[in-house]
């Protein structure tokens, strides 16, 4: 069987099948997508890098579970339709975002994973040291500001966190991820809505074991074992009182615990309410109850 080769306005030679994979593995993650419930109806988008000058990305106002290679639709780095029957998605200025500012980047994927997307409605970032595998493969969650969806906002929003980070939740919106292939990013998704999950679990519990920033240095250091190119490195502690992340690197909240592997936080189980160093206020149920329990004789007086 002849390969026939396409030779790009870049000179880069791109192989029909080359084309034909990028294309098949788009519909794969869209069913993967689907089938978890991360995405509904017409939601998400997804895109991959043909060659210098062409994305090929998902056409709009069709059910990622439901996609076929046909339907995808090529556009230059501008934005400006090449080939295809659909239109594309309009959240395409996102991904271009993100290929702008990220020349390794050779997939993006856009869902709602709900939960994920329950702490990012909530404007809480995944950035605490919870779980070895999150810190040494995305580092940190951030969140990136709201801007209204397929408007110029929403970019701009990515804009500030897609250089150091793999993986952002979406303020009231959802979650992006990224990687040097379709795949890769697919699998990134998968595993900021499995943290989640296992971080609001914990949370409900009570209680969370934070690796200690020791440790997290020496995960850190296993990047390059595992080969694993990290954006960005994790940022250093940050200055006290500071309240906002910085954009260049990741902030990963883990304490100081010389010795230590592990360090119990019981902030959400103790005996009042209280603010962990991520800006995150945690009450216990019956706190909570008592604060309810508060406003309804308040708004009866009145």
């Amino acid at each position: 069987m002849s390969l026939r080769l396409v030779i790009s306005e870049s000179g880069i030679a791109l192989s029909t099948r080359a084309e034909e994979q990028i294309r098949a593995d788009i519909v794969e993650a869209g069913r993967r997508l689907y089938a978890r419930g991360f995405v509904a109806s017409n939601d998400g988008n997804i895109s991959a890098r043909l060659d210098g000058q062409r994305l090929v990305t998902t056409p709009k106002s069709v059910s990622k579970g439901f996609m076929t290679p046909d339907m995808m639709v090529v556009v230059d780095y501008e934005g400006k339709k090449l080939s295809g029957d659909r239109d594309p998605s309009s959240e395409l200025p996102m991904h271009l975002e993100i290929y702008r500012n990220r020349p390794d980047v050779n997939g993006v994927v856009h869902a709602h994973p709900p939960t994920a997307t329950g702490f990012a409605v909530a404007g809480i970032p995944l950035t605490r040291a919870v779980l070895a595998e999150v810190v040494t493969t995305l580092g940190s969650i951030p969140i990136a500001e709201y801007g209204t969806p397929s408007t110029a906002e929403l970019p701009e929003a990515v804009r500030k966190y897609i250089k150091a980070h793999d993986g952002m939740l979406l303020a009231n919106h959802g979650a992006v991820t990224c990687g040097n292939s379709v795949m890769s990013a697919h699998f990134k998704m998968e595993t900021i809505e499995h943290f989640a999950k296992i971080s609001l679990v914990a949370r409900l519990l009570g209680r969370e074991h934070l690796l200690s920033r020791e440790e997290v240095g020496r995960l850190q250091g296993l990047r390059g074992t595992y080969g694993i190119a990290a954006p960005a490195p994790i940022c250093a502690d940050p200055e006290p009182g500071a309240l906002t992340p910085d954009p260049s690197c990741q902030t990963v909240f883990a304490p100081e615990a010389p010795g230590e592997r592990l360090v119990p936080d019981t902030s959400v189980a103790s005996g009042s309410p209280a603010i962990g160093n991520d800006g995150e206020i945690r009450l216990t149920y019956a706190q909570l109850t008592e604060l309810i329990d508060e406003a309804v004789k308040q708004i009866v007086k009145t």
